[in-house]
């Protein structure tokens, strides 16, 4: 038998590898800011033009039960990032606690693979500066909460720290700075030298999201891009180009759905680029929004209860699709309960990588409803204490296991089959019937409870 020489060797392990490593889908993880269940034309909006996210609705999988894990922005996103609650991490609110070191990302975890991986958009899990007034946290001297993305498993980073307007987003509509930087990998605040930071906000991180797929493909290289708009969130403008598609409409109203189509065209632009690059079919593009739509804008959560804030529906139950065209061939809708922390053991369970064995999860891979329609989800999923400033919205919680939902505000519980009655008309917490179900979720609230006061 002939032996081959060592060297010989190596490059066949290493072309093996580099085989096996573009056999691995590219993943795209996609979230808008604010977004209601009902602001896409795909669940129904009768204005608001979403021709991309209504096209990824019709191919791929439309997730027609689908939650972030907290009413708000800063906890929804810790989850989708670790596939854990957000309250195991101490990120109870928006602008409260960071994302901690010794939380496993999935960027860290497909980094750790030979995974490209970057972030483009929104942050929020911590600042961006601990040198200079940036946003709404960074400021001279705050070490503590200083916690950029590149701490997190990125490569490359284009971020801001929170919200901007959602065009011009370096300006006030008086011409004023806004006080809200981009930020790179290197910790550098990127500048208009180093590129285009005019017109569309989703444009803007759109245009370093397309170079980076680009040097990814170039290094023979899967890549992880993570890419968070910062649209419908306030200041919520629109450019004139997306104003003048909503004629008849108030000034209010145009600015709303003209920013949330300005972000479905470069989702439109992203898969055409894919497309084009020969690259699309291999590629996994997730979509959904980090909580329910603003109070006192022109969005909408359909006819679930109330908004962005509330652990009733509307402030949970977000719109949500996904695309894999070489492995979803066809069009899944699926009612079945799942929510951002999912995203985590979803992705390593397609890549089969293990999750980390040293810590509790409480999302659940959804990689089976591709191969099975007929997917049942096993983990429940827990909404636990909300916390805000208005008393009028503290101590929220909620809890969903089979068909029914809990409900609780400071201690007073609210029952509903959530599966027949999705807009929650009716409270069987008065049923006699129904006690069983509430001294079963009491005693699993009071355990959670314990735990998440240690």
């Amino acid at each position: 038998m002939k032996i081959l020489n060592p060297l010989v060797r190596i490059v066949i392990l290493l072309f093996i590898l580099n085989s096996n490593a573009q056999e691995r889908p590219n993943v795209i993880l996609i979230m808008a800011d604010d977004m209601g269940w009902g602001d896409a034309a795909y669940n129904g909006h009768p204005v608001i033009q979403t021709p991309a996210l209504d096209a990824m609705a019709a191919e791929g999988i439309r997730f027609d039960r689908f939650y972030s894990a907290s009413p708000v922005c800063s906890p929804t996103r810790m989850s989708f990032l670790t596939g854990r609650n957000p309250h195991r991490s101490g990120v109870f609110t928006a602008n409260h606690g960071i994302l901690r070191p010794e939380e496993i990302t999935i960027s860290e975890a497909l980094q750790g693979v030979g995974y490209e991986t970057g972030h483009f958009g929104k942050w929020h899990l911590g600042t961006m500066t601990d040198t200079e007034n940036d946003a709404n946290r960074g400021a001279p001297g705050n070490t503590k909460e200083y916690n950029p993305p590149v701490l997190h498993g990125y490569d490359k980073v284009f971020a801001t720290e929170s919200k901007v307007p959602t065009f011009n987003p370096m300006i006030n509509t008086d011409g004023t700075s806004y006080g809200t930087a981009f930020w790179d990998e290197n910790n550098n605040k990127v500048t208009e030298v180093d590129g285009n930071l005019s017109g569309d906000a989703s444009k803007v991180v759109m245009d370093r999201v397309i170079p980076f797929i680009d040097d990814a493909k170039s290094n023979d290289k899967p890549f992880l891009a993570v890419v968070w708009f910062h649209a419908p969130h306030l200041p919520v403008v629109a450019g004139p180009d997306h104003l003048a598609m909503y004629p008849g409409q108030s000034n209010k109203k145009k600015h709303y759905y003209g920013c949330i189509t300005a972000m479905d065209e470069q989702i439109g632009r992203l898969r055409a680029h894919l497309q084009a690059q020969g690259i699309a079919d291999n590629t996994i593009i997730t979509f959904c929004s980090d909580n329910g739509p603003e109070v006192n804008v022109d969005g909408t959560a359909g006819n679930y209860r109330d908004r962005k804030r509330s652990l009733y529906e509307g402030g949970v139950r977000v719109p949500s699709v996904m695309v894999w065209p070489e492995k979803i061939t066809q069009q899944i809708i699926t009612d079945e309960p799942f929510v951002t922390s999912d995203y985590f053991p979803t992705i390593l369970d397609i890549l089969d990588i293990d999750l980390p064995s040293d810590r509790s999860y409480d999302g659940e891979s959804f990689y089976p409803l591709i191969t099975n329609t007929n997917f049942t989800r096993s983990n429940s999923i827990g909404f636990a204490f909300h916390y805000q400033p208005n008393a009028n919205q503290r101590n929220q919680l909620s809890y969903q296991s089979s068909d029914y939902k809990l409900y609780g505000q400071d201690e007073t519980f609210e029952l509903y089959h959530i599966k027949n009655d999705p807009y929650e008309n009716n409270n069987l917490a008065g049923d006699s019937s129904k006690e069983g179900i509430l001294n079963e979720y009491d005693s699993i609230i009071q355990n959670v409870v314990a735990i998440c006061e240690r």
